[in-house]
């Protein structure tokens, strides 16, 4: 008798999980679907355009240095500081061009006297050249007199420019407005001639730096209106090509083309890495985007260092897929595996997508 209630016992209990199993799938079959946009992808065989990376860089840059040595005595600007035209960057120690200057200075005035006394000697003895009364010898050699001391304070007054001209290199200051990128060195610091002091660049106008490819660098000219996606910030620049280098001597065989920026916001900032769409007509195999699979950056998933986009599969269930990126085309990226063309993939969704979860498109 009590192994017969065990058994029923077994059997009542196996009965509920069956039905509570029942109840589960019924739940999860009742789940609302999340709400999907899809597109379709295709070979790209329109669009023709020249890819290329590059880099942000002020148009006006310069790394201030100076000719003299001395120690460096006051560093007026900090990293990030915006300065004007003529402002004072650094000060050096210029103890000895003092001492120079009290030399050259007295130096002058003794070729003053020399040159007054000459010219007096000189004056009077043309006098009494034209009186008869002085030999033309005579004259010649106050005459050489005169020129020599006239030289000699002339050489003066040229050794005291070249030392004020030199006092300009222990107080350094800005050719032009910008912001401060760097300090290369602190007070106390000796200065030596072509040692950076501080970096500068201007905050007026940015360019971009690209290195093109010798296939495609013909089908680029002045004034080619170009796409600019900067990376870090996942934000779109138009721009124009301003410069296109006709040698690749000292590049590596790529050809450096500059392009400026048309009215980029605040947040493009001087060193970010982009990447650059010329977009040309030329009909050439290397600039056009042949048998491309190309998809939105927006549609991409990004989880660690893996990349995927999620796809509808059977039943309208989401599937995330694992790709390989290639290129970046503007506000697009090229898919090197893992998406085949003409497969359904979802580019936006209403709520929060997971593996499997229930799609319902759009």
């Amino acid at each position: 008798m009590k192994n017969i209630n065990k058994v029923v016992f077994v059997l009542v209990a196996l009965l509920g999980m069956s039905a509570c199993s029942n109840d589960k799938k019924v739940i999860e079959n009742n789940e609302a679907a999340i709400v999907v946009k899809t597109s379709t992808s295709a070979n790209n065989n329109s669009g023709k355009a020249i890819a290329a990376s590059g880099k942000i860089e002020a148009e006006n840059s310069a790394n201030i240095s100076t000719r003299m040595m001395g120690y460096v005595t006051k560093l007026n600007v900090k990293v990030g500081q915006k300065v004007s035209a003529g402002q004072q960057l650094v000060t050096i120690n210029n103890t000895d061009l003092q001492a120079k200057k009290a030399q050259v200075e007295a130096a002058i005035q003794q070729a003053t006297a020399g040159y007054n006394n000459a010219k007096k000697d000189y004056e009077r003895f043309v006098a009494l050249f034209n009186q008869q009364s002085a030999s033309q010898k005579e004259l010649d050699d106050m005459t050489t007199r005169y020129e020599m001391a006239k030289a000699g304070l002339e050489a003066a007054k040229q050794m005291r420019n070249e030392v004020m001209a030199q006092f300009n290199y222990t107080s350094i200051s800005a050719p032009f407005a910008g912001v401060i990128t760097n300090t290369f060195v602190k007070e106390g610091d000796m200065a030596n001639p072509g040692m950076p002091l501080v970096s500068l660049e201007g905050e007026a106008h940015l360019q971009v730096t690209a290195m093109v490819s010798e296939t495609d660098i013909t089908n680029i000219e002045n004034g080619m209106s170009v796409s600019v996606l900067v990376k870090s910030i996942n934000q779109t620049v138009l721009g124009k090509v301003v410069e296109v280098s006709a040698s690749a001597k000292n590049t590596g065989g790529q050809y450096l083309v500059k392009i400026g920026l048309v009215n980029p916001s605040n947040k493009v900032l001087s060193g970010m890495f982009v990447n650059v769409l010329f977009k040309t007509t030329a009909k050439t195999e290397s600039n056009e985007l042949i048998n491309k699979i190309l998809v939105p950056l927006s549609a991409l998933v990004k989880q660690g260092q893996l990349t995927g986009i999620y796809t509808i599969g059977n039943d309208g269930i989401a599937i995330l897929r694992w790709v390989r990126t290639g290129k970046i085309y503007d506000n697009q990226v090229e898919i090197l595996s893992g998406l085949a063309a003409n497969e359904q993939y979802i580019i936006s969704s209403e709520g929060k997508l997971y593996n499997g979860a229930k799609v319902s498109v759009k």
